[in-house]
């Protein structure tokens, strides 16, 4: 496949075409201001949704909204991030696993993300790439290094799962690899994935958190606030046993 060779400033996006891009980049939550909304690795695919940002003052900083194939998620991104590091694709097919499958890569995932915390990090708003992650883009990724495309954002990721009932004082009914949702009663605002006996592997802020990747538990612990903070915004829990499949929405 050929590269773009157009100038972003020159190029009519046309939406509905799609793209592999070659370089990693930001993508932004609208066409204006710095609000990170996700990181794109190089190597994912996109398909354009809309042309150019008709707000943008300069044509170095226009922006073009896209969706991402592999989770459906939707963002802006500034063209000149693709100048010449986009290869057009005719079409896209999702990898799809069968829940044994799903089932059998969650110990990779799981030491995936303890690797992970043993890298110097904190916690970035939008991060997916690393070695900084928001708590979602932690847990993407994790199952995305794993071939496993679940949603990107924590309160999609809730929606994706089966829902898991489990007793919340033996944990018995949640394995290791579902995932813990917490937040207020109308909304996720926070994701994590359980390990075992009672701990999870979570990212989380400076206010509530460890600004990072760390282990927290379930388990009432007097001297723990961070626990004690998402103890009490527990939601649920929820288990992949799917991978998100993008060509089902059209």
């Amino acid at each position: 496949m050929s590269q773009l060779q157009t100038n972003p400033r020159n190029k009519i996006f046309t939406p509905g075409s799609k793209w592999l891009l070659n370089n990693s980049i930001e993508g932004y939550k609208y066409s204006e201001g710095n609000e990170l909304s996700t990181q794109i690795i190089s190597g994912r695919k996109f398909e354009i949704t809309s042309g150019r940002s008709a707000a943008a003052s300069s044509s170095e900083t226009q922006r073009i909204k896209i969706k991402l194939l592999e989770d459906s998620y939707i963002c802006w991104i500034e063209t000149k991030d693709i100048d010449k590091k986009i290869e057009p694709i005719n079409n896209f097919t999702p990898v799809l696993f069968t829940k044994a499958k799903i089932k059998n890569k969650i110990p990779k995932i799981l030491d995936w993300i303890e690797k992970a915390s043993k890298q110097p990090n904190q916690y970035l708003w939008g991060g997916t790439i690393g070695p900084n992650f928001d708590c979602s883009g932690l847990i993407q990724t994790a199952f995305a290094i794993e071939e496993i495309w679940i949603p990107r954002d924590a309160y999609q990721q809730e929606k994706f799962c089966r829902n898991i009932e489990f007793d919340k004082t033996s944990f018995q009914g949640i394995l290791a690899g579902d995932l813990l949702f917490f937040g207020s009663n109308a909304c996720c605002s926070h994701v994590a994935i359980y390990i075992g006996n009672g701990s999870y592997w979570h990212s989380s802020g400076e206010k509530f958190g460890r600004d990072g990747i760390g282990i927290d538990s379930l388990k009432i612990i007097n001297n723990n606030a961070i626990s004690s903070h998402y103890l009490s915004i527990l939601r649920g829990a929820g288990r992949v046993e799917s991978c998100h499949d993008s060509t089902a929405l059209d």
